[in-house]
């Protein structure tokens, strides 16, 4: 978990990143995958996201700071990553993103509920 993040609210357990990477990345060809806090806050706001993942090195961390509140609020499940740079290269851009919001998971519907349902676990023993 990131040191002295005001966003990091539990830490995910190993192997789900990487289950979280390969959902990202099986969705970004659908367009269903919003990238970058702005859009990821709109998914939200909307009721369209469907999973909200953000990475934990984002500096500085205010950038997220309202992210998982806004979830809470939405009732909309969050979880991180630890990697920004990787994070942006699996929605399928060049640059880093700092959060991403899934709006239709595409073929991945499955695996994205188990993440969810794994997530919420984590979040509840938090």
């Amino acid at each position: 978990m990131a040191e002295n993040s005001i966003y990091v609210r539990f830490e995910v357990s190993r192997g789900l990143p990487d289950r979280i990477f390969e959902i990202v990345e099986a969705a970004r060809d659908t367009d269903k995958v919003k990238k970058g806090t702005n859009e990821t806050i709109k998914a939200i706001e909307r009721n369209n996201a469907k999973l909200v993942v953000m990475a934990e090195d984002v500096d500085p961390p205010e950038i997220l700071a309202y992210v998982p509140p806004l979830c809470e609020e939405k009732d909309v499940p969050y979880g991180y990553v630890s990697d920004k740079i990787e994070l942006g290269y699996a929605a399928g851009i060049d640059v880093q993103a700092a959060s991403v919001a899934f709006i239709d998971p595409g073929e991945a519907k499955d695996e994205l509920r188990s993440v969810i349902d794994e997530l919420e676990e984590i979040k509840e023993e938090a």
